[in-house]
């Protein structure tokens, strides 16, 4: 499958602070990729490289098979970002606020196309409002209207649902998979709320400390045969004594307070709760978890 972004050992530090770490990933065409991280890891500093808002210090990066450093405008001009909190002008309309960034893209776009483009995300009858009576949200939602004028193929968002209600995050989630599924779209969106990238991305990054911790496709990483088993006994201490003289200690992943975490077939849970109790560990609690949060918190936490 052709790849629509290739970044190649990229590096950047701020003075003494090393921000990103020799990075490498590569998004596929026509999906979902989600960019994963704590606070400081390192992802807002990687999606303004691939903006051009900053450059890199070594490496490379490759959008669309060019080089981004020598086909910079090429390039931008099939790009659409929302980054953070949308940059729009609070003293215009949304109407307005949509034409100008038509404008600013070179486009032609009749009025009829604008309204469509601001009904598509949630702003029909707010389009002659001006920007600074609107909620944190609806700039999120025009700030997406704006970044899809000119109908680009690749969409960068930055937290998109940000300052949205249940309501607002489920219609972005939905105009997220459609961009994606029905108009062909490849998709890269930032975000912390792990519990939505579940339910959209197809491909995953996730970073610690400007460094990749692991890449590749959701269904893969999240293979319910490899799952992270959840230990919670009476005694931690004599728990993890066990493990770590055992078969069982090159299943073991990390502990954090009295929550030891492992990594086996599902299959082996009786056989290892079996061991625990010969040994004399009471068992309080024994679980497998997989979901998106579990797993980024087991590859994150050391």
């Amino acid at each position: 499958m052709q790849n629509i972004i290739e970044v190649k050992n990229v590096s950047k530090s701020f003075g003494d602070f090393k921000a990103v770490t020799d990075l490498s990933f590569s998004v596929p065409a026509g999906k979902v990729f989600g960019f994963l991280g704590q606070n400081g890891a390192g992802k807002s500093t990687t999606i303004r490289m691939l903006l051009t808002l900053i450059k890199p210090d070594e490496g490379e990066i490759e959008i669309f098979g060019l080089n981004l450093s020598k086909h910079r405008s090429a390039i931008l001009k099939q790009m659409g970002a929302v980054i953070e909190r949308p940059d729009l002008y609070k003293y215009l309309s949304a109407l307005e606020n949509i034409r100008l960034f038509a404008q600013l893209s070179g486009i032609k776009v009749n009025e009829g196309a604008l309204l469509h483009q601001l009904s598509e995300v949630g702003l029909a009858g707010r389009e002659k409002d001006k920007v600074k009576t609107f909620s944190q949200g609806m700039k999120q939602r025009l700030g997406l209207a704006c970044a899809l004028v000119h109908n680009p193929p690749l969409i960068v968002l930055d937290e998109p649902v940000n300052g949205l209600d249940p309501q607002g995050i489920a219609d972005m989630r939905n105009m997220i998979i459609n961009l994606s599924k029905v108009q062909g779209k490849t998709i890269l969106v930032s975000s912390h709320l792990l519990s939505e990238m579940e339910l959209i991305a197809d491909n995953m990054l996730i970073i610690n400390k400007g460094k990749k911790i692991v890449e590749g496709p959701v269904c893969d990483l999240l293979n319910p045969a490899q799952q992270i088993i959840e230990l919670i006994t009476q005694n931690t201490a004599e728990a993890l004594a066990y493990i770590h003289n055992s078969p069982w200690k090159k299943f073991y992943k990390n502990h954090f307070e009295n929550i030891i975490k492992l990594e086996f077939e599902k299959a082996s849970i009786p056989a290892f709760n079996k061991d625990l109790v010969a040994n004399n560990i009471n068992v309080l609690s024994l679980r497998p978890v997989h979901s998106l949060e579990d797993y980024f918190l087991a590859q994150t936490k050391a």
